[in-house]
Protein backbone atom coordinates (compact mmCIF):
# COMPACT_ATOMS: atom_id res chain seq x y z
CA UNK A 1 0.00 0.00 0.00
CA UNK A 2 1.32 3.26 -0.85
CA UNK A 3 2.22 5.73 2.07
CA UNK A 4 2.22 9.47 1.65
CA UNK A 5 3.20 12.72 3.34
CA UNK A 6 1.11 15.62 4.14
CA UNK A 7 3.62 18.71 2.92
CA UNK A 8 0.59 21.03 2.90
CA UNK A 9 -3.25 22.55 2.46
CA UNK A 10 -4.12 24.92 -0.58
CA UNK A 11 -6.23 27.22 1.03
CA UNK A 12 -6.72 30.04 -1.40
CA UNK A 13 -5.61 31.55 -4.64
CA UNK A 14 -3.19 34.68 -4.60
CA UNK A 15 -3.54 37.41 -7.33
CA UNK A 16 -4.39 36.45 -11.34
CA UNK A 17 -0.90 34.61 -12.30
CA UNK A 18 -1.96 31.39 -10.66
CA UNK A 19 -0.50 31.42 -7.77
CA UNK A 20 -1.98 29.36 -4.79
CA UNK A 21 -1.69 30.04 -1.04
CA UNK A 22 -0.51 26.74 1.48
CA UNK A 23 -0.60 26.45 5.09
CA UNK A 24 2.73 24.11 4.89
CA UNK A 25 2.78 20.83 7.16
CA UNK A 26 6.24 20.22 5.63
CA UNK A 27 9.72 19.52 7.84
CA UNK A 28 11.69 20.81 4.50
CA UNK A 29 9.76 23.10 2.93
CA UNK A 30 12.83 24.76 0.95
CA UNK A 31 13.71 21.31 -0.68
CA UNK A 32 9.79 20.88 -1.11
CA UNK A 33 8.94 23.51 -2.78
CA UNK A 34 12.05 24.12 -4.75
CA UNK A 35 11.50 24.73 -8.85
CA UNK A 36 10.98 21.65 -10.79
CA UNK A 37 9.77 19.70 -7.83
CA UNK A 38 6.80 16.90 -8.11
CA UNK A 39 3.64 17.35 -5.47
CA UNK A 40 0.90 15.26 -5.79
CA UNK A 41 -2.74 17.15 -5.05
CA UNK A 42 -5.40 15.19 -3.28
CA UNK A 43 -8.87 16.77 -3.92
CA UNK A 44 -11.72 16.28 -1.87
CA UNK A 45 -13.75 14.86 -4.67
CA UNK A 46 -11.22 12.94 -6.53
CA UNK A 47 -10.30 9.35 -6.75
CA UNK A 48 -6.33 10.09 -8.11
CA UNK A 49 -4.11 12.43 -7.49
CA UNK A 50 -2.85 15.24 -9.83
CA UNK A 51 1.06 15.58 -9.98
CA UNK A 52 1.93 19.12 -9.76
CA UNK A 53 5.19 20.43 -10.61
CA UNK A 54 6.48 23.61 -8.65
CA UNK A 55 7.39 26.53 -11.04
CA UNK A 56 7.87 28.94 -8.18
CA UNK A 57 8.00 29.25 -4.85
CA UNK A 58 7.78 32.59 -2.41
CA UNK A 59 7.26 33.16 1.22
CA UNK A 60 4.04 35.76 1.67
CA UNK A 61 2.76 36.76 5.58
CA UNK A 62 2.00 33.00 7.08
CA UNK A 63 1.88 31.14 4.05
CA UNK A 64 3.94 29.83 1.56
CA UNK A 65 2.90 30.55 -2.00
CA UNK A 66 3.12 27.92 -5.04
CA UNK A 67 2.90 28.15 -8.86
CA UNK A 68 2.49 25.06 -11.03
CA UNK A 69 3.49 24.44 -14.41
CA UNK A 70 0.83 24.72 -16.89
CA UNK A 71 -1.13 26.57 -14.15
CA UNK A 72 -0.28 30.76 -15.35
CA UNK A 73 -3.52 32.00 -14.38
CA UNK A 74 -6.55 32.58 -11.60
CA UNK A 75 -9.01 30.28 -13.69
CA UNK A 76 -6.77 27.35 -13.85
CA UNK A 77 -6.10 26.62 -10.48
CA UNK A 78 -9.14 28.10 -8.43
CA UNK A 79 -10.46 24.34 -8.43
CA UNK A 80 -7.31 23.33 -6.04
CA UNK A 81 -8.59 25.15 -3.44
CA UNK A 82 -9.25 23.00 -0.46
CA UNK A 83 -6.56 19.86 -2.13
CA UNK A 84 -4.01 18.69 0.09
CA UNK A 85 -0.47 18.55 -1.18
CA UNK A 86 1.54 15.56 -0.35
CA UNK A 87 4.44 14.05 -1.33
CA UNK A 88 4.83 10.02 -1.97
CA UNK A 89 7.24 7.88 0.69
CA UNK A 90 9.53 7.29 -1.90
CA UNK A 91 10.58 10.90 -2.06
CA UNK A 92 11.63 11.17 1.67
CA UNK A 93 15.65 11.87 1.18
CA UNK A 94 17.90 9.90 3.72
CA UNK A 95 18.48 12.55 6.73
CA UNK A 96 21.78 13.62 8.30
CA UNK A 97 22.53 12.19 11.88
CA UNK A 98 19.95 14.06 14.69
CA UNK A 99 17.52 14.78 11.96
CA UNK A 100 13.65 13.45 11.65
CA UNK A 101 10.94 13.47 9.75
CA UNK A 102 8.02 15.37 11.43
CA UNK A 103 6.12 11.52 11.28
CA UNK A 104 8.71 10.30 12.95
CA UNK A 105 8.79 12.13 15.77
CA UNK A 106 4.96 12.97 16.52
CA UNK A 107 3.44 10.51 18.40
CA UNK A 108 6.67 9.60 20.05
CA UNK A 109 6.70 9.23 23.93
CA UNK A 110 9.23 11.52 26.27
CA UNK A 111 10.83 10.64 29.34
CA UNK A 112 13.45 12.28 31.36
CA UNK A 113 16.84 11.22 32.56
CA UNK A 114 14.72 9.87 35.59
CA UNK A 115 12.72 7.79 34.05
CA UNK A 116 9.08 9.96 34.57
CA UNK A 117 7.15 9.51 31.60
CA UNK A 118 5.82 13.84 30.73
CA UNK A 119 3.76 12.69 27.95
CA UNK A 120 3.74 12.07 23.83
CA UNK A 121 4.63 14.26 21.27
CA UNK A 122 1.17 15.87 19.64
CA UNK A 123 3.19 18.50 17.07
CA UNK A 124 6.03 20.60 15.73
CA UNK A 125 6.49 24.04 16.05
CA UNK A 126 8.91 25.58 13.78
CA UNK A 127 9.05 29.48 15.02
CA UNK A 128 12.90 29.88 13.85
CA UNK A 129 16.43 29.17 15.19
CA UNK A 130 15.04 25.61 16.19
CA UNK A 131 11.69 23.60 16.50
CA UNK A 132 9.91 22.99 19.78
CA UNK A 133 7.89 19.87 20.39
CA UNK A 134 4.51 19.94 21.83
CA UNK A 135 4.11 17.23 24.27
CA UNK A 136 0.66 16.26 26.01
CA UNK A 137 0.93 15.45 29.38
CA UNK A 138 -0.99 14.10 32.24
CA UNK A 139 -4.46 15.83 32.28
CA UNK A 140 -3.97 17.49 29.31
CA UNK A 141 -0.72 19.99 30.21
CA UNK A 142 1.32 21.12 26.90
CA UNK A 143 5.03 21.10 27.48
CA UNK A 144 7.26 22.92 25.13
CA UNK A 145 10.30 21.39 24.14
CA UNK A 146 13.00 22.65 22.06
CA UNK A 147 14.69 20.72 19.91
CA UNK A 148 18.24 21.65 21.03
CA UNK A 149 21.23 19.52 21.82
CA UNK A 150 21.48 20.05 25.48
CA UNK A 151 17.87 19.51 26.14
CA UNK A 152 17.00 16.44 23.77
CA UNK A 153 19.65 13.98 25.02
CA UNK A 154 18.48 10.45 22.92
CA UNK A 155 15.60 10.09 20.20
CA UNK A 156 14.56 6.27 19.17
CA UNK A 157 11.99 6.36 16.23
CA UNK A 158 11.64 2.87 16.38
CA UNK A 159 10.67 2.81 20.04
CA UNK A 160 9.47 5.90 19.18
CA UNK A 161 10.94 7.42 22.50
CA UNK A 162 13.07 10.27 23.68
CA UNK A 163 14.65 10.86 26.24
CA UNK A 164 15.38 14.42 27.92
CA UNK A 165 16.68 16.47 30.46
CA UNK A 166 14.34 18.67 31.79
CA UNK A 167 16.77 21.62 32.41
CA UNK A 168 15.90 22.28 36.55
CA UNK A 169 12.96 23.22 36.73
CA UNK A 170 11.64 23.56 32.84
CA UNK A 171 8.91 20.92 33.23
CA UNK A 172 7.32 22.17 36.79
Amino acid sequence: MDKWFNVGKIVNTHGIRGEVRVISRTDFADERYKPGSKLYLFLPKEKEPMELTVKAHRQHKNFDLLQFEGYGNINDVEKFRDGILKVHESQLGDLKEDEYYFHEIIGCKVFTTEGEEIGKISEILTPGANDVWVVKGKGGKEHLIPYIAHVVLKVDVKEKTVIIDPMGGLLS
